[in-house]
């Protein structure tokens, strides 16, 4: 063959990539039974998953019906959220500082030194010193306190719920708080003052010129009622306007104890010289006058006492069977002798009504005193109780709102 190498070597180069390129079957192919192997194993494995999330999801059921017969554990918080779902309990943990205990009575107290809550908390109080009236915050964070009088003048604190005080008001001679713990009046010299009390802080302060005896005693009807001396009968409503006192013209009401639903004032009244002071009814629209004739139960303790929210009832110290008690009186009875029952033994401090038929205060040993209506109706006072851990000589402060 007359070929040259070159081209021969060419030629065969090219026979054996054709012969590469076909594709031959072979007798056995691994690689493919190792695929097909796995593709069953895959299988088996998905009906064996299937049957066990089958499983679970059954018992899950099943235990979530018996979870919805069950009671949440006890102190335990429950979430409510989708009604159709079981409720979820979350654990609280109370925090740390307060101490917890079995509450002493159904309102707050001062006892030594610190704030014993409804709730059984116990709050120390940091720096404020010896209060004389505490006020709880509807909004549950904490209280305002009234300082005792001493050379520096009175002294209003915000206390927070960690017992932490703060000064809103300091060096007045006078100063009272609002049912709702919402505005403040005090007096200070010849100045009478009242503001609104917003986060902790006074605001919109409104002034006016009082005589320098005068002294606040309440909110009333939205207005600050004014005693305007301090030993002596008359008292005027200061609707808070700047500029001088309108002293009006009472000057025979000796107590003022609070209002009626309809604006009239009970108070009493010194019908004339030589005569004991009796409960009377006083009509704001024509300057304290009697809006009533003649005179009701006679008073013969100090100006001790508060009206029931409801204005139904009245709690004031006097006298019966010729001893110094507490009374409870009817106010819709005053011209009859059944108006008027025995309610306890006299009151110190602070009278706290907690609801309309129901009120607590403190007597003269520290006893906390609860007088509800219906049994001092059924003619059977109130009896002090002893409060446990208050000092010798002290006495129990009764925190009123909340």
């Amino acid at each position: 063959m007359d070929v040259p190498p070159d081209e021969l070597e060419g030629a065969l180069r090219e026979m054996l990539s054709r012969r590469a390129a076909v594709p031959r079957a072979v007798a056995a192919d691994p690689a493919g039974a190792a695929i097909r192997r796995a593709n069953r194993v895959q299988r088996r494995r998905t009906v064996a998953g299937m049957g066990l999330a089958l499983a679970a999801i059954v018992t899950v059921s099943a235990g979530s019906l018996q979870l919805r017969d069950d009671r949440p554990p006890e102190g335990g918080t429950v979430v409510i959220g989708d009604p159709d779902r079981p409720p979820f309990v979350e654990r609280t943990i109370p925090p740390p500082g307060p101490d917890t205990a079995p509450p002493l009575a159904e309102v707050d107290l001062i006892l030594d030194g610190a704030i014993a809550t409804a709730q059984g908390r116990r709050v120390p109080l940091h720096g404020t010193g010896d209060v004389e009236r505490v006020h709880r915050l509807t909004d549950g964070r904490g209280w305002l306190a009234i300082g005792a009088p001493n050379l520096a003048g009175r002294v209003l604190w915000a206390i927070a719920a960690d017992g932490t005080a703060q000064v809103l008001l300091a060096g007045a001679d006078e100063i009272v708080l609002d049912a709702d713990g919402r505005q403040v009046a005090w007096k200070q010299g010849t100045v009478l003052a009242a503001a609104g009390i917003v986060n902790g802080e006074l605001a919109t302060t409104v002034r006016a010129e009082v005589p320098d005896e005068a002294v606040p005693l309440r909110f009333v009807n939205g207005a600050v009622l004014v005693r305007l001396t301090t030993d002596g009968p008359g008292h005027a409503l200061w609707p808070l306007r700047p500029g001088p006192l309108d002293q009006g013209t009472d000057r025979a009401s000796t107590h003022i104890f609070g209002a009626l639903p309809d604006g009239r004032l009970v108070g009493g009244i010194t019908p004339g010289a030589g005569r004991s002071a009796c409960l009377t009814l006083l009509d704001p629209a024509r300057g304290l006058a009697p809006a009533r004739p003649g005179c009701g139960p006679e008073l013969a303790g100090d100006s001790r006492g508060a009206v029931s929210p409801d204005g139904r009832w009245l709690l004031v110290n006097g006298r019966s069977a010729g001893e110094d008690s507490a009374l409870l009186v009817d106010l819709t009875k005053l011209d009859t002798p059944t108006g008027v029952r025995p309610a306890g033994p006299p009151m110190t401090g602070t009278v706290v009504w907690r609801t309309p038929d129901t009120a607590y205060y403190a007597d003269a040993a520290g006893g906390l005193v609860r007088v509800a209506v219906d049994l001092v109706a059924a003619g059977r006072p109130a009896v002090p109780n002893a409060l446990p851990g208050l000092p010798p000589g002290e006495l129990p402060v009764v925190v009123s709102g909340g």
